[in-house]
């Protein structure tokens, strides 16, 4: 990790250098390190400092902070949603964050999060599903196709195996952009007419619809036996996307559960509805996929470990790289009691 220097510079890592780093990386070869990364971190989820994110909710959508920190590194992530922004072509979700060294204070490392989150989201989804999809789950239907689509795809692929990806939006444009841009990807990409439709035959299905409202995107008769669920798209108070009957027949898997019962799916139900904590999957505490008929549901909301995770790993693939800048954010007085002094110097 970058540690502050003597002129306290930080590293940033701009919209166009977070680009070049994912194709000088490879995007799926990202997606496998970060699938790694953060399950090394979910082994120590313990040593986390963890609160519910901090949200500011308007009529609109929502913007939200999202700390935590190890006791060595600290991390937080700047998020907004908006749904109705894509009207006006902006963007329905944004975001920067900052990693900082704990002993100091100072930042080590500023970047945009807008695509960081969309990578880092699709690893947590792909590394969940390896432990708790079907064996051999070639299929998903992916149910939104907005932009997370693709790298939910590329994703599933490069670590849970999808060979074939079944697409439904209610924008068919959505749709057709998304199997566009998976042309060469090694996916076979259909296009469905309905949800009901894009389900059949996947051992996996992807929600990430944007609408924030309680939405039934999924019925209790479209999920058959043994299907593993993965649902990005409840992600704040007032917004879901899977009928309650589903949740009442599925074992229900999440982060932090005080976050993903204000804000996922299990918002629908009492706070007694029972939940596994993934981690505890990964660290031999609690079971996973039991058999081969069980339903499996990943409630995924998003939590600030995931983030930390990726701010880290980014902090350390830029070493050696031009693709950075330093910014000189940071006050440095050769005295620090002279910050007036340095003021009248500059």
């Amino acid at each position: 990790m970058p540690t502050p220097s003597a002129k306290a510079y930080v590293p940033f890592v701009s919209v166009e250098n977070m680009m070049r780093l994912v194709h000088s990386i490879g995007i799926e070869t990202m997606m496998i390190e970060l699938v790694e990364a953060l399950e090394k971190d979910f082994l120590r989820w313990e040593q986390f400092d963890k609160t519910p994110r901090v949200a500011a909710h308007s009529e609109g959508g929502v913007i939200e902070l999202m700390p935590t920190s190890d006791g060595i590194r600290y991390g937080f992530k700047y998020v907004n949603g908006h749904p109705d922004n894509k009207l006006t072509g902006h963007q329905t979700v944004t975001a920067f964050g900052l990693l900082a060294d704990v002993a100091t204070g100072y930042p080590v490392l500023l970047t945009e999060m807008t695509l960081l989150t969309a990578i880092r989201t699709a690893a947590t989804s792909a590394m969940v599903a390896r432990h708790l999809a079907p064996e051999n789950a070639a299929t998903m239907a992916m149910i939104g196709n907005g932009a997370q689509a693709e790298f939910q795809a590329l994703a599933m692929k490069a670590v849970a195996g999808v060979r074939s990806l079944r697409l439904y939006d209610i924008d068919p444009e959505a749709t057709e952009k998304t199997r566009r841009n998976l042309e060469g990807s090694g996916l076979s990409v259909t296009a469905c007419r309905s949800p009901e439709d894009a389900v059949v035959g996947a051992g996996i299905v992807t929600t990430c619809t944007a609408d924030k409202q309680y939405a039934t995107i999924l019925t209790d008769n479209m999920i058959g036996a043994g299907i593993h669920i993965n649902a990005i798209g409840g992600d704040c108070p007032g917004k879901t996307e899977l009928h309650p009957d589903i949740l009442k027949r599925a074992t229900t898997f999440v982060e932090y559960p005080p976050q993903t019962r204000i804000e996922g799916e299990i918002q629908q139900m009492g706070d007694d509805y029972p939940v596994v904590e993934f981690w505890k999957v990964l660290a031999g505490g609690e079971a996973g996929r039991t058999d081969e008929s069980q339903i499996t549901l990943f409630d995924s909301v998003g939590f600030a470990i995931e983030d930390f995770t990726a701010l880290c790993y980014v902090a350390e693939r830029i070493k050696g790289t031009g693709f950075f800048e330093n910014l000189d954010m940071i006050a440095d007085p050769d005295d620090p009691r002279d910050l007036f002094g340095m003021l009248q110097r500059g």
